[in-house]
């Protein structure tokens, strides 16, 4: 029997449908469901990363990391276990087709049209393939699950006039779930260890200048941030390997400049060996970073 009936992908910071499984029911009660899920794909942003929303035959449940949410309207039998292992299992599929890049310039609904095929195929698949099959999947969501229950909704939450209109939709801070990276190589921790250490130079330089410049030089300033402002880009770049980020390679780009720009400004206080150093350290870390990637996720779904 059929549990899992629509399914779609949406951008979480602007609720835009990107890609939408074939809609077969059209009784009034789900197109009122089908209003429902679109009125809350305009409010991710201000949900944990999992919730669901009840009804007498009907449920909304919601799964969203970093850009992408998947959502899904079930039938009631259906165990939320199953939904939200359905919805991560579209998740994986989406993240895996498209980059970061692709989905934030997406400008018109459902540009990824092309998607719809897998999503019938995974809807079919967790409607008709026995659950014993995919059962250690649906264990680890279970265990997740009751670590970080999802976050409840009622339907005035999914109510576009009771949740927008009036100002009453409850704001939740709890943090989304997290997925695993890749593991640290040799060369990571490496990387990680020369950036702390360009970092803790910069400090102590940027300090100590601070210092002079306040008791005597006032036209050192611009020194004072280029020690400082490398610091801040060393120690960002550290937590952007040992941590996912979304828009990761604009983030990369953006910390190389600030610690090639800022070792550039100081010429005659750092000789050129210094400076390469400093430079080449940034450049490795940067590599590591990009190259470093969210864990293959293991098909258990024969998708």
């Amino acid at each position: 029997m059929s549990m899992i009936f629509f399914a779609c992908v949406v951008r979480v910071r602007d609720g835009l449908p990107l890609s939408a499984s074939t809609d077969f029911y059209h009784t009034q009660d789900f197109l009122e469901w089908r209003r429902r899920l679109k009125s809350l794909a305009l409010r991710l942003a201000q949900y944990p990363g999992r919730g669901s929303a009840e009804g007498h035959d009907f449920s909304i449940h919601f799964s969203s990391f970093g850009d992408v949410a998947c959502m899904a309207i079930c039938s009631c039998q259906c165990p939320a276990t199953m939904a939200f292992c359905f919805l991560e299992t579209l998740w994986w599929e989406f993240t895996a087709s498209y980059d970061t890049t692709c989905i934030g310039l997406a400008s018109r609904p459902y540009a990824f049209l092309e998607f719809d095929n897998i999503i019938q195929k995974v809807k079919w698949h967790f409607n008709y393939v026995s659950s014993s099959q995919m059962e250690s999947s649906l264990e680890k969501i279970q265990e997740e699950l009751k670590l970080q229950p999802p976050v409840v909704l009622t339907l005035e939450d999914t109510d576009v006039a009771n949740g927008v209109m009036n100002g009453h939709t409850p704001m939740h801070l709890e943090a989304a779930p997290n997925f695993r990276m890749e593991p640290v190589t040799a060369l990571g921790i490496l990387s990680l260890i020369l950036n702390i250490m360009c970092a803790a130079l910069n400090l102590i330089r940027g300090v100590h200048l601070a210092e002079h410049s306040l008791q005597v030089a006032h036209e050192e300033i611009g020194n004072v941030l280029a020690f400082l402002v490398p610091f801040v880009a060393c120690i960002f770049q550290c937590y952007l390997y040992l941590f996912y980020s979304p828009a990761r390679t604009m983030k990369v780009v953006l910390m190389l400049l600030f610690i090639c720009l800022g070792n550039m400004y100081l010429h005659g206080l750092r000789n050129l060996w210094q400076i390469l150093f400093h430079i080449g350290v940034a450049f490795l870390s940067s590599y590591q970073i990009l190259t470093r990637q969210l864990q293959e996720k293991q098909s258990d779904y024969g998708v």
